[in-house]
This record gives structure tokens, sequence and C-alpha cells, in this order.
């Protein structure tokens, strides 16, 4: 499944409580906090607003500011071109034309090529100053956006590059301070997950195709899960009241509208609560 993203999109911020990576589960280490298993999510990739009193968990832009005292992640664009940020030819996917390859639902957007450890590294290189920038700037962790790439690119990556790659990106944010949070990309086994070392998973409408499944049975209460109210697979409260969806599930409209905009959508399965089995 393709990630949804709005085009300005650059940061999340997932504001929560004091959980500490000593008591985490799969990919924790000291030194950094992790998403707690009792967060309550607003998803504001589209534009900051105050959210709402029981919401403890934000996600929002990179030019937005964290929440004093809640619990921020810094969303990078891991494995393709953020818009408007130029790269080296050389780092980036070909296609049959020579032409740097695009994410096809994402047309200025390219995909990084780490399909050699070299390029690996020269990549990881130019990723670090915005992960240690997530650091000085605040946050408690980041994820990592488009580990699925590799199914986009036409055979010049392979699942293994991004595994590999991966695990380059978890050890930066580690050793940054940062917990590190895995998006989308179910593919992923439970042995590669450890190797990697994420500590949550955001996952986008794992509802809606059937993947929830997935994330919980390795990060149990760590996984934020976004569904969409223009393709939802039945009324949201029976969704949330499916034993399978994450506790952490939150109705967005699609372009993640602020509050203060016509078309804004926000539910959260807490609100349902009531009605789960």
């Amino acid at each position: 499944m393709q990630s949804t993203r709005t085009l300005v999109a650059a940061t999340l911020i997932l504001c929560a409580g004091t959980a500490t990576a000593v008591e985490q589960e799969p990919g924790a280490a000291r030194g950094f906090e992790t998403l707690p298993s009792d967060a309550i999510a607003d998803y504001q990739l589209g534009g900051a607003y105050n959210p709402q009193a029981r919401t403890n968990v934000v996600v929002r832009d990179s030019t937005a500011a964290p929440i004093r005292g809640l619990y921020n992640i810094c969303y990078v664009n891991g494995f393709q071109t953020q818009p408007g940020i130029a790269w080296p030819p050389e780092l980036l996917v070909k296609n049959s034309k020579g032409k740097p390859l695009v994410d096809p639902d994402w047309p200025d957007e390219h995909l990084l090529d780490i399909s050699s450890e070299k390029l690996r590294a020269a990549v990881l290189k130019r990723l670090a100053p915005a992960i240690s920038g997530c650091a000085r700037s605040g946050f408690n962790a980041v994820e990592f956006d488009n580990l699925d790439s590799f199914t986009r690119s036409k055979g010049a990556l392979r699942h293994e590059d991004a595994v590999a790659f991966a695990t380059s990106l978890v050890r930066a944010a580690h050793n940054a301070g940062l917990a590190a949070g895995q998006k989308n990309t179910p593919q992923l086994s439970d042995l590669e997950r450890r190797r990697i070392g994420f500590d949550f998973a955001v996952s986008e409408e794992c509802h809606r195709y059937h993947e929830c499944s997935e994330y919980t049975r390795f990060y149990g209460d760590r996984v934020i899960n976004i569904e969409y109210v223009d393709d939802l697979r039945g009324r949201f409260a029976d969704i949330c009241a499916d034993a399978a969806t994450p506790r952490d599930t939150v109705l967005r409209d699609r372009e993640l509208k602020p509050a203060q905009h016509g078309g804004y959508h926000y539910d959260h399965c807490v609100e349902h609560r009531s009605v789960r089995r």
C-alpha cells in the first residue's frame, strides 16, 4: 500500500506521555523515549492546530513547533526525496531513459538509490543533518517514510536494500537519542523488524487493507493507525470495535486539513471504545 502524505509534509510530531525505552518491546534501547502504549493521536501534517484535550499524540509538519512537555516525533522522508530539495543525480534511481525515477503517486518525489553499501552510506550522510536536527529541535523520535520505495523501483531496489538502509537509519536515530518508527510496509517480517530495531509503527489504512495484524502482532499497542473518511471499509464505529484494529486509530480527511478549514474531519477510536469487543 502506498503511504498517504500531504505535499507539504515533512515532519511528524507525535505527542504523548513518558514511557521510556527501557520499558519497550522489540527495537528499544536506552537513552530515548518511545511511543507510549496509551497514545491517542491526532494527525496534523496538513497544518497545525490545537488538538482536542484528550489527545496526547499530535502529527505535524516540520515547519510547526513541537508542543512543550509532550512527546514529539520528527517525520523524515528517508527513502525518497522531499519536494523542493535537490539531490545529486548519482544518488537517485534512474528509469530506462536515464532520468530520475519518480513515485507515481507523488511526481515531485524521486526514489533514493540505496542499492549498494556505498550508495546507502552516501544517502545516509545527506540525511544525517535532518535526523540530528530533529533531536536539536526537541523531538523525541523520528519516523522514516517510504520504506516501501523498493516496490516502486522497477527492480532497481531490492527488499534487502530497504532493510539494510532502514537498519542504518534507525541506528542513526538511536545515536541521536531518538526513538525510530516504522512507516507502513507490512511486507517486513518480524525477524527483519528485530534486525532493523524499530520501536513503534505508524500505519495508514491498515484496516482498509486488512493489514493491522502485521503491525500489532509485533508492536502491540505501539501502533498509530490512520484511516481516511473517503475510503473506509465499513462504519468507523465498527472499525473501532474490530479486535484487529489498533487501539490508537485516527480517522482523518485525506488532505489532513487544519481544524479551521473546510473539509476537516477528525475522529478517534477512543470515542467508540465502549462498543469495542
